[in-house]
């Protein structure tokens, strides 16, 4: 009887050790992703999972250097106009199919083809995919398009199985299939995405944690609450009036990056009714709204002065930036000259939609208090963040806040935004001296040709163009001091090859 019992004992606790074993790590997000197919997904939190569920032909590193993933290495020929990519050899779909250059040619292909894509444009520079041989692919290019690549480091670069893509059509994002470090296990819609670690991935030693749960919380004081009581291991987007909370807590450790992307100022000049407005119709009034805004006091005010004032697509740090362009002083007087010279004499009423966020409803209140003393009345409109991308796609707007998250290339930043008919260009701006100087930007190879086409760019953007960028983020991001190895990464996505839980 005895032995029994000490035979019972020893099973239940080996069975505990097993269990106490898997390794599981708890990320809270700022909201819920959208729909976990790489052609078809928007939101940043969907890319932050994605880190996880899908490899990409390329990656960056902390200095947003291109380097290799699923591919291995790139040629590109002397005519500017075809990439020829060697593909890793040994890699396996989560379904147990090869990935190989049939695959890398039906994945792009996809992206390119499928209705509804968000990737077209970004890959709208390919005319044709081949497949060289079994672990090499050719792009053949309409004309030589130098961001290609860094477009490859993101979801344009996202490789699916062709055998689980075709079985699931337009319901592959319910169960993605790809060649990540993690496989997809569930999702509960607002609650939760579950992923576990794949045991065929190509670089499989470097996976230290068994099981990743996100879940979607909103409110980041809720996130940050539930970090230190131990529900979290991790959480994204800590408000900057929470660090001093994180860093006097002994068992959290703060990481820090700056983001390749902006937050702007998005006017409606011609997307229906709504663009009928002063703000909408008169380059001057949205010069004044520009005039009206203190870039570093806001930065003080919302976020501890943690994030970097800015007025281009791209950071002051940035080699692209253009210093013949600084970040404007607030000048109050010259605002309400460019209003009066515009015909404006009473108070101007500006419908202002921004997302439900605690530092993004700070922002727009700063906003509104700024813009007020040059005669502004901006009435905010607080939407969810889901709403709000609808809603400006729709014209429902006259004014409107926008976070992009970036890349690493600053074409990323601005042609989606900038050009005539681009997919984020909800304010309908179209002007062909900015679309040509973009395709010259994206036509040439050399650094020096590239940044004297933004330039041009930037001088008319700046003084006529829809959108007032006021600040870049920093990506603020907490977790347990127990989780090793994790490196901050300037597209603010959490990376989760070679982190351990201690």
């Amino acid at each position: 009887m005895r032995r029994t019992i000490f035979t019972l004992f020893l099973a239940l606790l080996l069975g505990s050790g097993s269990a106490l074993a898997q390794s599981h790590l708890r990320i809270g997000l700022g909201d819920d992703p959208d729909g976990l197919d790489p052609s078809l997904s928007r939101f940043y939190t969907t890319r932050i999972v994605f880190a996880a569920l899908c490899d990409k032909l390329f990656d960056i590193d902390e200095k947003s250097s291109i380097v290799p993933q699923l591919a291995t290495g790139h040629e590109t020929s002397a005519d500017g106009k075809t990439v020829t990519i060697k593909l890793r050899p040994g890699v396996k779909f989560h379904d147990g199919e090869p990935f190989d250059a049939a695959a890398a040619k039906y994945s792009l292909e996809r992206h390119i083809t499928m209705k509804g894509s968000f990737r077209k444009p970004e890959l709208s520079s390919i005319d044709s995919v081949e497949v060289a041989d079994p672990l090499t692919v050719k792009l053949n290019l309409k004309a030589p398009f130098s961001p290609l690549l860094a477009q490859l480091t993101d979801r344009a670069g996202m490789m699916v199985s062709p055998k689980a893509a075709e079985a699931s059509g337009d319901k592959f994002a319910l169960k993605p299939v790809c060649a990540g470090p993690y496989r997809f296990v569930e999702r509960v819609q607002q609650d939760r995405i579950v992923v576990e670690k794949f045991a065929d991935y190509w670089n499989k030693d470097q996976v230290l944690i068994d099981k990743i749960t996100y879940l979607p919380i909103v409110d980041s004081t809720v996130r940050l609450a539930s970090l230190r009581s131990g529900g979290l291991d991790m959480m994204e987007r800590v408000l900057a009036t929470d660090i001093k909370t994180v860093r006097d807590d002994p068992k959290l450790k703060l990481s820090k990056a700056v983001s390749l992307g902006f937050f702007a100022l998005l006017v409606n000049v011609a997307n229906g009714p709504k663009a009928d407005n002063p703000l909408g119709k008169d380059a001057r009034v949205r010069r004044a709204l520009d005039l009206s805004i203190d870039r570093e006091a806001l930065n003080q005010v919302v976020y501890n002065g943690e994030f970097m004032p800015g007025n281009q697509w791209v950071n002051p740090q940035n080699p692209y930036y253009q210093q013949a362009f600084p970040v404007p002083k607030r000048d109050i007087a010259k605002a309400k000259a460019l209003l009066k010279e515009a015909g404006i004499t009473g108070r101007l009423s500006v419908d202002f939609m921004l997302g439900n966020n605690p530092e993004i409803r700070a922002v727009g209140e700063v906003v509104q208090s700024m813009a007020a003393e040059a005669g502004f009345d901006l009435k905010l409109r607080v939407v969810e963040a889901a709403t709000g991308l609808k809603t400006a796609e729709d014209g429902d707007f006259q004014l409107y806040q926008n976070t992009w998250s970036g890349r690493s290339d600053p074409d990323g930043n601005s042609v989606i935004y900038q050009t005539c008919g681009a997919p984020l260009n909800t304010g309908r701006y179209c002007d062909k001296e900015i679309d040509a100087w973009h395709r010259e930007a994206r036509s040439a190879s050399d650094f020096a040709t590239r940044k004297a086409a933004y330039e041009k760019i930037t001088a008319k953007f700046l003084n006529e163009g829809w959108m007032i960028y006021l600040y870049h983020p920093q990506y603020l991001i907490a977790h347990t001091a127990r989780l090793e190895n994790f490196r901050p990464m300037p597209d603010g996505l959490l990376r989760v090859v070679g982190v351990k839980l201690k």
